[in-house]
């Protein structure tokens, strides 16, 4: 597709400055061609603005003199999240329910939605208006997917869970499977039956490979706005606030509480029955077990402030093999006195 630079400025309520001509994509500085617009979002990369061959440049008006054709933007990173919409081509090249999809005779799909081949709806589902189940997706009994849905193929969606509107399943997330719940016996492992829900708010995006586990009889909830990177797990019971960022093998373990607004860094570990107050930050590879108050930034295992954890990583533990150094001269030392004392005491 192409579009005018006049009619993108006046989509997106930008100033326009340079010659008006028809744009065909995006693109970085480095890689951008005349027919391409480009953006500078991080001034590290601003000396790239002389040598760009892009057709115009989505900036900040303190940039705007160092190219001859630019867009105006007060918040640049939103402003290239619209333009890259734009020009993004959806998924998918199919519409209606296919023959070769199962919906169950029970099962109720709008008639403006898509459902692929080797989908499977099962009875008493729902799935709402303008939603896409792509191939291989299971809809469990029960289920209700809302308006605007989109399912990527071999999303999981197990019996009696709750999507809200313009929620997205990457391929392979399984939402619903039991959660991990197991009674020690004389005999082995006894399973024990994860009877609960699992209730998926409005525009909530879960990404490839991700897991939301079944309440063991209550709900397990993601609320509304909130965004879960690749390959994370949820734990049964557990409540994500709304418009938290979950970023890439983060763990929440069951009954766990995080608060609204709350980033998780790639790699924390967030034990059972912890609660994150809202807008905290937790920093990557940190384990947080107990309570985090509102606002925090933390990091580290155990978790702390983050200040605190720069210090003693950035000071102390560089230190180290120095400090070990001293300690065992000091001990040898040490032992000399007192060597040398009970000879002493031995010739009096």
């Amino acid at each position: 597709m192409s579009i005018r630079l006049s009619v993108l400025a006046k989509k997106l309520g930008l100033s326009f400055l340079g010659s008006d001509y028809d744009i065909t994509g995006v693109n970085t500085l480095d890689k951008a061609g005349p027919g391409e617009i480009s953006f500078l979002v991080n001034p590290k990369y601003s000396q790239q603005l002389e040598s760009t061959k892009a057709g115009c440049v989505l900036t900040s008006e303190s940039y705007a003199d160092k190219v001859g054709c630019v867009l105006i933007s007060s918040n640049v990173y939103m402003d290239l999240a619209k333009i890259v919409t734009i020009f993004a081509e959806p998924q998918g090249c199919l519409s209606g329910i296919s023959e070769l999809a199962y919906v169950h005779p029970e099962a109720k799909v709008d008639e403006t939605a898509t459902v692929y081949p080797f989908a499977f709806i099962g009875a008493e589902a729902f799935v709402g208006a303008g939603s896409t189940v792509f191939a291989g997706c299971y809809i469990g009994e029960k289920s209700r997917i809302g308006s605007g849905c989109l399912l990527y193929p071999n999303a999981v969606v197990m019996g009696g869970i709750t999507l809200g509107d313009n929620v997205i399943l990457q391929p392979g997330v399984v939402i619903g499977g039991d959660g991990y719940g197991f009674a020690q016996t004389p005999a082995g492992h006894m399973k024990i039956p994860q009877i609960g829900t699992v209730d998926i708010g409005d525009d909530v995006e879960i990404g490839a490979n991700s897991a939301v586990d079944r309440a063991a009889l209550d709900v397990t909830r993601i609320k509304r706005g909130t965004k879960i990177d690749n390959l994370v797990q949820i734990g049964h019971n557990a409540e994500i606030g709304e418009h938290c960022l979950i970023i890439s093998q983060v763990a929440v373990g069951g009954s766990s509480i995080i608060g609204n607004g709350v980033v998780l860094a790639g790699q924390v570990g967030v034990t059972d029955n912890s609660e994150i107050g809202d807008g905290a930050m937790i920093g990557g590879q940190s384990g947080v077990s107990g309570k985090v108050a509102p606002g925090s930034k933390m990091i580290g295992t155990p978790v702390m402030p983050a200040g605190l954890f720069w210090r003693v990583a950035g000071v102390c533990f560089p230190k180290l093999p120095e400090l070990f150094k001293r300690v065992k001269k000091l001990e040898k030392e040490l032992a000399a006195v007192k060597i040398a004392a009970e000879s002493g005491d031995a010739n009096e």
